[in-house]
């Protein structure tokens, strides 16, 4: 046994350990396949059946209401609308439904704290300290975040507490560091009639941000955006997606915890309406999006009012490139885990899998194995690894391009179905197609959902023309054990992250964005403060 398939079988025989036991993992792909990534503990015990209790009784209550300035407040139409537990169907909570008039009020109370409350003159050691300390506060109360985004999502608790939680607490981490570090710089300037010039330029705040984050990822999103926002000085108005707004509420409370002055952080659920409110309001600076690529033209079209700033993160279609020479098991591992976790409703899903026709058949084979030893089931059991769709809506989609997929002609060979035994919630079985042909819809649009698109390659050059041959470039996959081909393949490649021997490894400190339709702007490290910030040129005359 090679001493890679040691280390494999030692990783997996203590990733199972982990589920056995309880603990909380995380998942990230490298060329050795799944490695265990220990997180802060959270035991998926009866402790998790009774905080789901708990948050049930308490989501119950009463309508939850909009967070503005500092004040739970109704929805001034009275409006509410239900969100659902994805593993059951059933009601979850009723939410106050922000409407025009809702997003005016937190518009104004962001407004409000950005001008005239102490946010604006705070010094950048202050700011970091509150972003730090609300970042302590999501770790505080991780175990009880984890629970409630996976009765709101649907995804694991595992995977929940290990990565929309984890990831969160990272990403405010590393923000908090950059108020500090955040400036301008002095410039060497010519300029004309011998004056003595100094020229330098300061980062200031763009003022008002308005952020409009998707169900799939609703904490980790809403940190990607608020944690540069916060650090960069703006005021914010959160829209969650209406499927999911319960940790964006529970994280806008939190921000009060930790010392934010009220208004600088606001969140308003709510529908369509809402978030073309937030895009057309002429008090708000800026728009961050994520979400899909027709909405993101929308917004671009109705920003121009006031000419507001504008950063999206939309759709991707993400190929997944395997030569000939890949170490096989670590690919099918990571091709796997890139299409069917948080069960394909990722961004950066590998929807597409080119693979060379001399190991075709073999790489399916063993992609198909790990899709059936899925476990899947509702999040709150710590056997579960792969939880339901999030909507009927989502489900509706999902079932719809495997009947498209059959109906051009590609062969299923694994799911495509409601599994046996789950008349309940939104579940969708891990799904293969085999003969994909570049033409085929499930080949060019965004499914959005745990299923996996085969086409075998023989040309090189043939391969790089269809792999980029999608109107989308968020990201892709390469697989291979020569340098030259993984260098040259990055290289040619339109996508805005490209992974060797691995797959989905995402960090604050890295630029994360998309090449043509799947966005403008990037998020994570400087990138994201510049998002959130304007540049002015001071000119002092010395002579």
């Amino acid at each position: 046994m090679s001493s890679l398939s040691r280390k494999r079988n030692y990783i997996n025989r203590n990733q199972r350990l982990f589920l056995k036991r309880g603990g909380a993992i995380g998942w990230i792909q490298t060329a050795g396949g799944p490695t265990v990534r220990h997180c802060r503990s959270v035991k998926l015990t009866a402790s998790v059946l009774e905080t789901a209790d708990r948050i049930r009784a308490g989501v119950r209550q009463g309508p939850q209401r909009l967070l503005i300035g500092a004040e739970r407040l109704d929805a001034q139409s009275g409006e509410t609308f239900l969100t659902y537990n994805p593993a059951t169907g059933e009601p979850l909570a009723e939410v106050a439904r922000a409407a025009k008039a809702d997003i005016d009020l937190a518009v104004q109370a962001a407004r409000q704290a950005f001008e005239s409350s102490g946010w604006r003159k705070m010094t950048a050691m202050e700011r970091s300290r509150l972003l730090y300390r609300l970042a302590d506060l999501i770790e505080r109360d991780a175990h009880e975040l984890a629970v409630l985004e996976c009765l709101d999502n649907g995804k694991p608790a595992t995977l929940t507490r290990a990565v929309e939680v984890e990831g969160s607490i990272k990403t405010f981490r590393y923000f908090a560091g950059w108020p500090t570090k955040f400036g301008g710089e002095t410039l060497p300037v010519s300029p004309r009639g011998g004056l003595e010039i100094l020229n330098y330029t300061t980062r200031e705040p763009i003022g008002v941000a308005g952020l409009i984050v998707p169900w799939n990822y609703p904490l980790s999103m809403a940190a990607w955006k608020v944690a540069p926002a916060l650090a960069a000085g703006c005021a914010v108005v959160l829209k969650p997606a209406e499927q999911t707004p319960l940790t964006a509420l529970r994280l806008g409370e939190l921000a009060l915890e930790a010392g934010f002055p009220p208004g600088v952080l606001n969140v308003a659920p709510g529908f369509g309406e809402a978030g073309a409110a937030l895009v057309d309001h002429p008090g708000v600076d800026k728009i961050a999006f994520t979400g899909s690529t027709e909405v993101g033209k929308a917004i671009v079209r109705a920003s121009a009012g006031n000419l507001k700033k504008v950063s999206l993160e939309l759709g991707g279609k993400s190929p997944q490139i395997v030569s000939p020479d890949a170490d096989l098991e670590a690919a099918a591992d990571a091709i796997a885990q890139g299409i069917f976790f948080n069960q394909g409703q990722t961004c950066t899903a590998g929807s597409r899998l080119y693979v060379h026709e001399t190991c075709h058949d073999a790489l399916v084979e063993a992609v198909s194995r790990r899709a059936a030893k899925l476990k899947i089931g509702d999040g709150l059991d710590p056997e579960t690894t792969f939880g339901p769709l999030v909507s009927q809506e989502q489900w509706d989609r999902v079932s719809s391009y495997v009947d498209i997929g059959a109906k051009e002609g590609a062969q299923l060979v694994a799911g495509g179905a409601r599994p046996k035994g789950f008349d309940r919630g939104y579940f969708f079985e891990p799904t293969i197609f085999t003969g994909a042909a570049p033409q085929m819809r499930i080949v060019r649009e965004e499914i959005f959902g745990p299923v996996l698109s085969v086409l075998s390659w023989r040309d090189p050059e043939d391969l790089v023309r269809q792999a980029n041959d999608s109107e989308y470039g968020l990201s892709a996959g390469v697989w291979t054990s020569d340098i030259k081909t993984a260098h040259r393949l990055a290289r040619a490649i339109k996508a805005g992250t490209v992974w060797v021997n691995c797959f989905n490894l995402i960090d604050p400190a890295t630029p994360f964005g998309g090449f043509k339709q799947s966005g403008w702007g990037r998020e994570h490290g400087r990138q994201a403060m510049e998002l959130y910030s304007e540049t002015k040129s001071v000119w002092i005359n010395l002579s």
